[in-house]
C-alpha cells in the first residue's frame, strides 16, 4: 500500500485543493497573510500524513507525524473560522469545510489509536 491509498491522507488532500479554490477568491490583501496560512496548513496535514506513513517502521516518529498533521489541521479550523468572520466565505461553506477537517481529524486519531493497521510494530 502507498500514503496515497489512505484515506486520511485522500480526505485531506482533497480539502487542500478545495480550499486553494475558494482561496482564489480572497482578496488580494490578503495574499500573504491569511491565504497562504489557510493553503499552508491544510497542505501540510496531507504532508504529515504521508511522512508518517513512510516512517511507519519507527513507531515514535509515526505518532509524533501524526500528531503534527493533527495540529496542522486544527490550525486549518482556525483560519476557516477567520474567513467566515471576515466574510470571505459564508456559513455553508464553512460548515462543509469544518465538518471535512473535523472528519480528517477523525481518520488521523484513528491512525494514532491503531497503528499496527499502518504496518507499526508496537
Amino acid at each position: 500500500m502507498k500514503f496515497q491509498d489512505l484515506l486520511a491522507y485522500q480526505k485531506s488532500f482533497s480539502l487542500a485543493m478545495k480550499i486553494f479554490e475558494i482561496t482564489k477568491r480572497f482578496p488580494k490583501e490578503e495574499m500573504y497573510s491569511l491565504t497562504d496560512q489557510i493553503r499552508r496548513s491544510s497542505r501540510s496535514v496531507s504532508a504529515n500524513i504521508a511522512e508518517s506513513y513512510r516512517k511507519r517502521v519507527y513507531p515514535k516518529n509515526f505518532h509524533s507525524k501524526l500528531t503534527d498533521s493533527d495540529a496542522e489541521n486544527s490550525e486549518t479550523q482556525v483560519w476557516l473560522e477567520f474567513s467566515l468572520k471576515c466574510n470571505y466565505i459564508n456559513e455553508s461553506v464553512y460548515d462543509e469545510l469544518l465538518n471535512e477537517s473535523n472528519e480528517v481529524g477523525k481518520l488521523i486519531n484513528y491512525m494514532i489509536l491503531n497503528p499496527q493497521k499502518f504496518g507499526v510494530v508496537v
